[in-house]
């Protein structure tokens, strides 16, 4: 009993001095401190953006016929005047012979009663009804030359070609859809911004239509290339409480095509943001805290609302006054109502994002 005593006399003293020194390392732990940066700040910001072509048409066939000749692939990259399909329309040679005679005797008519008028055998009526053949039948040869002409279909831009739906020797039917030819060499990306952005837009316009923009691929990947900014929609969708952004991509090595989705990035400015290091705030049930220091340097948690957030840093909405003292770190080692040691360093060191531009 006795022995017993001892040992628990001894594992008491063990404790004791654990707790005592620990007791002192926290009481000699000097923790940093600092007040929030109250400053005009450019935050990154995403928006879900649609993905199209400068130019995106439907080639489409301007007559009817047999479908001769398909002169390209699907995907290809053509340039503009190059022949895609040959439409090939029944007796078009023979039209074409038969306008010409008829042309050509309507001259002869037109010279044969000249000389009639001239000698006045025939009244001048005959001499402008045969001229006014003439025309017909002229404009009746042209318009069967068009016709062959326009058998061949050619690309009217350069581009890249989608799908080629119809098959070579198929019966095509005036305005019968061929394939789709979308110009590639730059990307129209648009995206939604609500009604709140928009007005920060309006603030200060010459700085956003002329703001890089970034654009993120589904894949996570960023596009190589910087946008910017082309215009903004007139009106907003009364649906969703947000306006169309049209925003410009050069698209030279052809990686970006017509209807793909990303994520576009751009700094939006806000006004004197209350700005605080991430690194200072501990989460507990989904909710956000800080430990705020009293005059008497005791420590107090406090729950505070973040608006916005960038690498490293948030913006905080509610919670946090601009002249409140807060611990920068030592979060995990101190409790609601403990007396600390700190040393102050100003807003601006505390701050060690390189992501914002303030």
């Amino acid at each position: 009993m006795k022995r017993f005593s001892s040992l628990m006399f001894l594992l008491a003293v063990l404790l004791w001095g654990c707790h005592s020194k620990k007791a002192e390392q926290q009481t000699n732990a000097v923790y940093t401190s600092t007040t929030p940066l109250v400053t005009d700040v450019n935050l990154p910001q995403s928006y879900v953006a649609n993905i199209q072509s400068l130019r995106n048409i439907e080639v489409r066939s301007q007559q009817e016929g047999i479908l001769q000749q398909i002169f390209v692939s699907e995907g290809q990259h053509v340039r503009a005047g190059q022949p895609l399909f040959r439409i090939a329309i029944v007796g078009e040679d023979e039209e074409i012979a038969k306008a010409r005679s008829e042309q050509e005797q309507a001259e002869i008519d037109l010279q044969n009663t000249s000389k009639l008028t001239e000698n006045n055998v025939i009244s001048p009526n005959a001499k402008r009804m045969a001229k006014a053949k003439l025309q017909s039948a002229s404009a009746d040869y042209k318009l069967a030359v068009l016709r062959k002409k326009l058998a061949v279909i050619r690309a009217p831009f350069a581009g890249v070609l989608g799908r080629i739906p119809q098959k070579m020797g198929s019966f095509i039917q005036q305005d019968d859809l061929l394939t789709t030819l979308s110009d590639n060499s730059q990307m129209q990306v648009y995206f939604n911004i609500s009604e709140t952005d928009y007005l920060v837009f309006q603030q200060h316009p010459d700085l956003y239509m002329h703001l890089p923009l970034k654009l993120l691929l589904a894949n996570g990947s960023t596009f190589p290339a910087q946008g910017h900014i082309k215009d903004i929609s007139g009106q907003f969708d009364n649906a969703t409480g947000t306006i169309s952004v049209r925003s410009l991509f050069a698209n030279s090595k052809g990686l970006l095509r017509n209807g793909q989705t990303g994520t576009v990035q751009l700094l939006v400015r806000k006004s004197h943001a209350i700005v605080i290091p991430q690194e200072a705030v501990y989460e507990l049930q989904d909710r956000k805290y800080v430990f705020v220091i009293d005059k008497n340097n005791v420590v107090h948690q406090r729950q505070i609302q973040i608006s916005s957030e960038a690498t490293g840093i948030y913006v905080v909405a509610s919670g946090l006054r601009p002249e409140d003292h807060y611990l920068t770190d030592g979060i995990q080692k101190v409790n609601d109502g403990d007396r600390v040691r700190t040393r102050f360093v100003s807003p601006r060191q505390a701050i060690k994002s390189n992501e914002i531009t303030i």
